[in-house]
């Protein structure tokens, strides 16, 4: 009898499955009921809902989770209808994803490893729910870390001269890697807009957060002999503006007349791999949607 009920258990539980959706449109009446309506009619359970409106531009902002059958409800038919339904009513603008999934990744870096290690411990930790198909720079440095961790790396030099074969090579990888989005952990080279247009709010970037005060390859020198009493970093989404797109994730910390520069450093660092982790999470969750030059970043 024990091992029937599991059998049971085991089979019904593998029939459902959950699905994400992210909605933005124009604030009006009854976007949430005929939303929730729909799962409901459909046999849905709604395990999370989140909604977020700004009224200065009547901009309505949603994250649902819902979990359906399969048998009953299989998830095309679910997206189709939704796209036919409440989609068309309310001239939603939304995305979808079951839970299930784990986008490829694809990291790109230069020669700092600090969030390489971070990114790929916590992926072979299981606490980043992704698939990491390669790991791209354009030096060697890092050519042993991925071959620990048994992912393929790809050495793509970038020059004044090879800028433009560059780009055409990590689009021709993207693509047969089917890379779902793309991750600059300290990749120290300039995003083209052939790149930025095919992954627009799908390449996370990081960085200090002393910019524009402190620009340069030293802001941390700079920012020392300024006396800076705090210091962060920043997670964003690339745009053709350097360092100016959407903010998904912030942090900062104390600092004093007492910390060196190579204090501030390796606080900056620490920074820096807890933030982009925190961005990635976030994108990963399918919480996060931009809205012009900001976003909307779901708890």
């Amino acid at each position: 009898m024990l091992t029937r009920g599991f059998l049971c258990i085991f089979v019904s539980n593998f029939m459902m499955y959950t699905t994400i959706l992210l909605i933005q449109c124009p604030d009006q009446k009854g976007i949430i009921s005929d939303v929730t309506s729909f799962v409901y009619e459909h046999k849905g359970n709604i395990v999370y809902i989140d909604q977020y409106v700004d009224r200065e531009n009547a901009a309505f902002f949603m994250r649902l989770e819902a979990e359906l059958d399969e048998e009953q409800f299989p998830y095309k038919t679910f997206t189709q209808a939704f796209a036919d339904g409440p989609a068309k009513k309310f001239s939603i603008n939304w995305s979808h994803q079951p839970k299930s999934y784990k986008p490829k990744m694809a990291v790109f870096v230069s020669k700092y490893d600090h969030c390489l290690y971070d990114l790929l411990g916590r992926y072979k930790a299981g606490e980043l729910a992704v698939d990491i198909p390669f790991i791209l720079s354009n030096h060697q440095d890092l050519a042993p870390v991925a071959s620990a961790f048994d992912i393929p790396f790809y050495h793509v030099p970038v020059t004044a001269n090879t800028k433009e074969a560059a780009t055409q090579k990590h689009i021709e990888l993207l693509a047969n890697h089917q890379a779902d989005f793309i991750v600059l952990a300290r990749y120290m080279q300039i995003i083209p807009p052939a790149l930025i247009n095919l992954y627009k709010s799908k390449i996370i970037n990081i960085h200090h957060s002393f910019l524009p005060a402190f620009p340069g390859a030293k802001p941390y020198h700079s920012a020392f002999e300024r006396g800076v009493k705090i210091i962060g970093a920043t997670s964003h989404y690339v745009t053709e503006e350097l360092d100016a797109g959407p903010i998904i994730e912030q942090g900062v910390a104390q600092v004093s007349h007492n910390h060196s520069v190579a204090q501030l450093i390796a606080k900056g660092r620490d920074l820096e791999k807890m933030v982009l982790a925190n961005a990635v999470k976030n994108h990963v969750a399918k919480k996060v949607l931009v809205y012009g030059n900001k976003t909307v970043v779901f708890t």
